[in-house]
């Protein structure tokens, strides 16, 4: 673990929609909050939860729930992209804000595109890392080449297979996960931080939940939680990315009018550690 994040923040819990939920916190002034996705945690913003601190942020990084110290409750129902949403309005109101800095990357990612449509006075400003919009996602796995890149969606949604495949031979998938999709591979200490944060057998059926609650949800339901998101949007994208096309990274105006893009020919899925700098200060400069 940065010995410089750790002197910047708190660990700290919240009760909040019926989980309690692990977060770290630092900083002072206006509340960027900063969503990880899968297979992922707090930690994937080490790097840049000192530089906006320094710039003058209170800086929120939960571990979604599922995830790590957050609490883990069995069943796909606990799952549903509403109650995830409903976890970020609790937590927004735990720490005493009307408003945040909303980030997300993956998974967090796709929170925070629909947080922004269900609870847009909560949100100043959306920035996306490496996930598409919903309806770019939705519009994406009707043609055969994002189905390939999505081929682990539907793996998914097998019960039990999926985490034991993930588990086995002392975690090897995970572990190659960490080591073969960056542009640059973890460290073997920070696999060892992933792999910590994993332990739980718990952890992998909540991680994987996310996508099995995602398929059951009709299509009827996923247009009419649609809207229009007025706020101002940046989007980073990696176009190395295996897992998503970088031809559908750009949202619709009609859905998204007033969007500032930028994509990366030399960063892939995980661009907050491809590029940690480029990410940071671009963020930096969105939000100010």
């Amino acid at each position: 673990m940065s010995h410089k994040v750790e002197t910047m923040i708190e660990h700290q819990f919240a009760e909040v929609n019926g989980v309690k939920l692990h977060y770290v916190i630092g900083g002072k002034g206006p509340t960027v909050m900063l969503l990880h996705g899968f297979p992922d945690f707090w930690y994937t913003w080490k790097d840049q939860i000192p530089m906006l601190i320094e710039a003058g942020y209170r800086v929120v990084a939960p571990d979604l729930r599922g995830y790590n110290l957050s609490s883990k409750p069995e069943g796909v129902d606990h799952y549903s992209i509403d109650t995830l949403c409903a976890d970020v309005n609790g937590l927004i109101e735990h720490l005493g804000e009307e408003q945040v800095y909303l980030t997300g990357h993956d998974w967090g990612g796709n929170i925070s595109w629909y947080f922004t449509m269900m609870y847009p006075h909560r949100v100043r400003r959306l920035a996306i890392l490496n996930m598409l919009h919903p309806e770019r996602l939705q519009t994406g796995l009707r043609t055969l080449p994002q189905l390939r890149r999505s081929w682990y969606m539907f793996f998914f949604q097998i019960p039990k297979l999926p985490e034991k495949a993930l588990a086995r031979d002392n975690n090897h998938m995970l572990r190659t996960i960490f080591k073969k999709e960056p542009k640059e591979p973890f460290s073997d200490q920070e696999v060892q931080v992933y792999l910590k944060a994993f332990e739980q057998k718990e952890t992998l059926s909540a991680a994987i939940n996310y996508y099995r609650a995602m398929f059951r949800r009709s299509s009827a339901t996923k247009k009419a939680q649609m809207r229009k998101i007025e706020q101002p949007v940046l989007i980073l994208f990696g176009d190395l990315d295996p897992h998503l096309s970088k031809d559908l990274a750009d949202p619709l105006p009609e859905w998204v009018p007033n969007t500032e893009i930028h994509h990366y020919d030399d960063a892939t899925h995980w661009i907050q550690h491809d590029k940690p700098a480029e990410v940071s200060q671009r963020l930096i400069a969105f939000f100010k």
